[in-house]
């Protein structure tokens, strides 16, 4: 089954809530969403309930503090073990990116209301942590003034790493650093340093 992630803010197919929360599929060319409800539940919406499984398992791969899922009737899909959270001081984390898109900062504005809402995947990593991912959500809470977000202990790629070793390089050490760039040239930049990365590697 192909399922394919959606970037885009603004796809018609899609509410414009799930979309700004990056829930958003297509399951072989047909629309399915998962819109966040708390810090563990969502609602999946979507044709085939037969779908809603792998939609959930490519969801979970960047939100896997989501533990339990409803259908529109608000009946229960899927529930996992709930995860522990904890909080993290923003100069603890050592992220694994450099750059942070204005327009998915923008995004992220508009359903972040407080440092608590924003959870992020980490790993332990030389006495601090690892960001995975949620790399927007840590510089929004930068702008916003905050010291600390809540996380989770996260499955990793080995490849992460060789990411944290180039942030370091350049210089960036936590969430503070990292530079806010407009949509096309972080696509530009990031999606080339990510090329040149993967193609390095398998040389």
């Amino acid at each position: 089954m192909e399922i394919n992630r959606i970037d885009s803010y603004t796809d018609i197919r899609f509410s414009r809530k799930a979309l700004l929360q990056h829930g958003c599929f297509l399951v072989e060319d047909s629309p399915y969403e998962v819109e966040i409800l708390s810090d563990f539940e969502a609602v999946v919406r979507g044709q085939k309930e037969s779908a809603y499984p792998d939609v959930i398992e490519s969801f979970r791969f960047y939100t896997p503090h989501i533990t339990k899922f409803y259908d529109k009737q608000n009946q229960i899909i899927q529930e996992f073990p709930r995860v522990e959270l904890f909080f993290l001081p923003l100069h603890q984390i050592q992220p694994s990116q450099f750059y942070v898109d204005e327009e998915k900062l923008e995004a992220v504005s508009t359903f972040i209301r407080k440092a608590d809402d924003i959870i992020i995947q980490v790993i332990p990593y030389e006495g601090r942590y690892l960001s995975l991912d949620g790399h927007t959500r840590l510089y929004y809470a930068v702008r916003q003034g905050w010291d600390t977000v809540r996380a989770v202990v996260s499955d990793f790629d080995d490849g992460i790493y060789g990411f944290a070793e180039e942030a370091k390089r350049r210089n960036i050490f936590s969430p503070r650093d990292m530079m806010p760039v407009s949509h096309r040239e972080y696509d530009k930049k990031w999606n080339r340093f990510c090329d040149e990365y993967f193609a390095n590697t398998e040389n």
